[in-house]
């Protein structure tokens, strides 16, 4: 009975991750055929939303990067969106001169915020879209630029390139580096090559306020970006990746904070599972759209990592019992130490050509690949801990690396 159960577990888990590994693999190899936009002069006016807890370390920076932006700043604007704030955040946007909204609403999350913004917002009919960042980021010149031709080609929504702004910090920053390219490259840049649809990861998107106004914003989930993902492929809005617009984030180094982050993470996603997979795969098997499939197995994410986990314990348990299997897994497992040192080696080789790919020298991340595994780890620990405590509140993650958008310019491509 438990060899069956280890049997059913492991074909799931196997067409899963195949599912996966083909269609990034065939979308890269197809060199993201359907990414190529068509030049146009017409400027849409672009509302800028910051959400803004206690940032007062970083926010001039990125402020500064967008007054840098190589677009007409009659056709933007920036807002920073006050909340929960207990240091000069305020007052340090006051003196940038730049438009501020105080949250006067409860908020819990970052989409209560953002929901908020765009509610004060939404009446000024001079704008076209909302551009979202992380006010630890900053960006590079020519983003505001890019998502302007990406309007201009059609599409209602699109999510920026995401790069580290500290990849060389320590393990973890490098580790946090390696998982957007991933994401970046196999999910968001080979969707593109199907025609299909990219997800919203975090910061560095673009809404436009049109189709805000169609179907809302009302997130329920503590990832309102992987959610708005989702109910975009339920309304068949595709997601367009914008590889050139460049976004440059700041990742955690401490792993209390990682950890923190991660689990708000996994409970967000296990919440998206509940809201919407049922929706989503009635909505591919209505009408074909691969976007719907792509959510719902997205967000099976949490519940996949753990089975994973659970076929490694049968498999150590089933070779101290002696027991033979004849699938290939538990074959390879059969080799011993062999085995996680192909593995690794395997992930070491996969992790560099990605970062060739992405144009980023593999030395500026070295302490990332050698101890990703690290990173992929323990997220089994948080995403058990995430099925027994779902996480419900949206903790501060300190921003503190003072990192100027010059500093930036020509490291990472």
């Amino acid at each position: 009975m438990v060899v069956k159960i280890y049997y059913v577990i492991f074909i799931i888990i196997f067409i899963y991750g195949l599912y996966f590994a083909l269609t990034g693999i065939i979308g890269l190899l197809l060199k993201g055929k359907n990414t190529k936009l068509k030049n146009s002069s017409k400027k849409n006016f672009m509302a800028i939303l910051i959400p803004a807890r206690n940032e007062e370390k970083v926010l001039s920076n990125l402020i500064e990067s967008l007054k840098k932006q190589n677009y007409d700043s009659n056709f933007f604007e920036i807002y920073i969106l006050i909340n929960n704030s207990t240091d000069r955040t305020k007052e340090i946007a006051k003196s940038e001169g730049v438009e501020i909204i105080t949250c006067s609403n409860k908020v819990k999350t970052k989409g209560d915020v953002l929901k908020e913004g765009i509610s004060v917002l939404n009446n000024k009919d001079y704008i076209d879209a909302y551009v979202v960042f992380d006010a630890d980021n900053v960006v590079d010149k020519n983003y505001l630029m890019e998502m302007n031709k990406v309007i201009n080609n059609g599409y209602k929504v699109a999510q920026g390139n995401r790069l580290a702004k500290n990849p060389s910090d320590n393990w973890l920053s490098g580790s946090y580096t390696l998982f957007y390219l991933f994401q970046n490259a196999f999910f968001n840049y080979s969707r593109m090559s199907f025609n299909s649809s990219a997800s919203i990861n975090g910061t560095g998107f673009m809404v436009k306020k049109s189709l805000i106004q169609e179907i809302g914003f009302n997130p329920l989930t503590l990832t309102e970006d992987m959610e708005f993902s989702g109910i975009c492929a339920l309304n068949n809005i595709q997601i367009y990746f914008a590889k050139e617009a460049i976004t440059y984030d700041e990742y955690p180094t401490k792993f209390l904070a990682s950890w923190r982050q991660r689990k708000r993470w996994s409970s967000g996603i296990n919440s998206c599972s509940y809201h919407y997979f049922g929706k989503l795969l009635k909505n591919f098997f209505k009408t074909g759209n691969l976007a719907s499939l792509d959510m719902a197995l997205v967000y099976l994410g949490p519940v996949m990592q753990v089975l994973s986990f659970m076929v490694f314990i049968f498999l150590i348990i089933f070779r101290i019992m002696s027991i033979h299997l004849t699938d290939i897994l538990s074959s390879l497992f059969n080799l011993g130490w062999l085995f996680f040192i192909i593995t690794y080696i395997i992930g070491v080789t996969i992790s560099i050509i990605l970062l060739k790919w992405s144009k980023i020298k593999p030395s500026t991340v070295i302490k990332g690949i050698l101890l990703f595994f690290i990173f992929v780890f323990t997220w089994i620990p948080i995403n058990i801990m995430c099925f027994i405590n779902k996480e419900t509140t949206w903790k501060e993650i300190k921003h503190e690396r003072n990192i100027k958008i010059s500093e930036m310019e020509g490291k990472n491509k």
